[in-house]
């Protein structure tokens, strides 16, 4: 008898799976890709996630976890059932949980008498109450324990979280799921299910202020002459500020800012209010594409068009294969606009994905994107990028212009080898 179910297998489903089974509990995973479900069950994972494929083949080889396609098997015997089920933006913004609902709908009737189904997808405030209504049932609880797993770090962010949030009007519930964590040591907090939802919100609302106010002031240090490297370190040091999301870099983007961010102001509006606050720090990330595009623009003589542009790093950040709103893809939608040749690397791209704007050249190695390219961008801080040798880019590139939009290089290296070097607020 499996003690934990989880209903979905993308990040956060195979993360909470694997990480629980690592805990010590009995997993089994549910998903209705058959393909998924075969190549997971002899340790085969989908996605670039730091430490995850190891945690998922010990959970095999203890028979602690396991995966199936068949819901009855997956959650008819288990006392705590996880939602983990995409929930996709809609082009008006709001949140599509018709996902989420054929999932209520697909389990209601194997769960066992007084589980626990725990909706752990992101999802609209007042949607732990849409499942009760939807699952109907009495002796069903409904528990909201929202997930804050940045993707790259996904496995340590669940083993040693900064917090751990369930909210449930049922405090039996809520007890029976804080029990799941107990060998977690994190401060955990029990409250309502809208409010549950609603700091699952707050904290990526939180987060992307920060990314495009440390942003624009890296543009004011363009414009006064200041090293926005010397800015952050300084006002780091005030506890009430701190130095976390606040590097600059090309923009943010992602599987879940933009999504979150978008669905907060969508029901900020539902309750009346207009957060125009949070439109600015969109407005901003928007502009700063545009401000990366314009650096590059500069550097190649004031035209991009029939320019060969090289972009190292296609994913929306380090330590993963996500695509999914990358501010990489959002630069070189610009660039082709414009109408420059973009040849692009990324270690985990080998061929065109869905995602990636048509004519863009996939290269198999950071330097043969630098082939007769006009400059080269970095907009992804891959490690194998920062070890780069400028001589050996030198025999590649047609003129030497490097746009660094992660400051990972250092500028007098690069300068000293005859680029025009442009970083962020540097």
């Amino acid at each position: 008898m499996s003690e934990i179910a989880i209903v979905g297998t993308g990040y956060v489903g195979l993360t909470a799976g694997a990480c629980f089974a690592h805990l010590g509990h009995q997993v089994i995973c549910y998903d209705i890709d058959q393909e998924k479900i075969d190549k997971l069950s002899i340790g085969e994972i989908p996605i670039v996630e730091k430490g995850l494929e190891t945690l998922v083949k010990e959970g095999l080889e203890e028979n602690k976890l396991s995966f199936t396609s068949v819901p009855h098997e997956a959650v008819s015997e288990c006392k705590v059932v996880f939602l983990c089920v995409p929930t996709p933006q809609r082009a008006d913004g709001t949140t599509d949980i018709s996902m989420l609902d054929s999932a209520v709908s697909l389990i209601a009737q194997f769960l066992p008498t007084n589980s626990v189904l725990v909706n752990k997808s992101t999802v609209p405030v007042g949607s732990a109450q849409k499942v009760i209504e939807k699952i109907n049932r009495s002796d069903i609880a409904v528990v909201s324990n929202p997930e804050f797993l940045r993707e790259g770090t996904a496995v340590d962010d669940f083993l040693k979280p900064e917090r751990i949030i369930i909210g449930s009007e049922n405090l039996d519930a809520a007890q029976v799921v804080a029990e799941l964590y107990e060998k977690i040591e994190a401060p955990l907090l029990i409250t309502d299910p809208i409010s549950a939802e609603t700091i699952k919100y707050t904290a990526n609302a939180f987060l992307v202020t920060k990314l495009s106010f440390i942003n624009s002031i890296a543009a004011v240090c363009e414009g006064v002459g200041a090293d926005i490297a010397d800015v952050i370190k300084g006002i780091g040091y005030d506890s009430r500020i701190g130095k976390k999301y606040m590097s600059p870099g090309p923009g943010w983007g992602g599987s879940c800012f933009p999504k979150d961010t978008k669905s907060l102001m969508h029901m900020a509006g539902q309750a009346g209010y207009d957060f125009r606050f949070l439109d600015t720090a969109v407005a901003v990330n928007e502009e700063q594409f545009d401000r990366v595009v314009k650096k590059i623009c500069n550097a190649v003589g004031g035209d991009l068009n029939g320019k060969t542009v090289a972009v190292w790093g296609l994913t929306f950040k380090a330590g993963t294969d996500d695509l999914r709103d990358s501010p990489s893809l959002a630069v070189i939608k610009r660039l082709q606009a414009k109408g420059a040749v973009v040849k692009a690397h990324d270690p985990t791209v080998r061929e065109h994905k869905e995602g990636i704007p048509k004519n863009v050249m996939i290269s198999m190695e950071p330097l043969q994107a630098c082939e007769d390219a006009d400059a080269v961008v970095l907009l992804t801080d891959w490690e194998e990028y920062e070890t780069i040798d400028p001589n050996k880019v030198i025999e590649r590139l047609a003129n030497l212009n490097l746009i660094d939009t992660r400051n990972v290089f250092n500028p007098k290296e690069w300068v000293d080898k005859g680029f025009n070097y442009q970083g962020i607020g540097r």
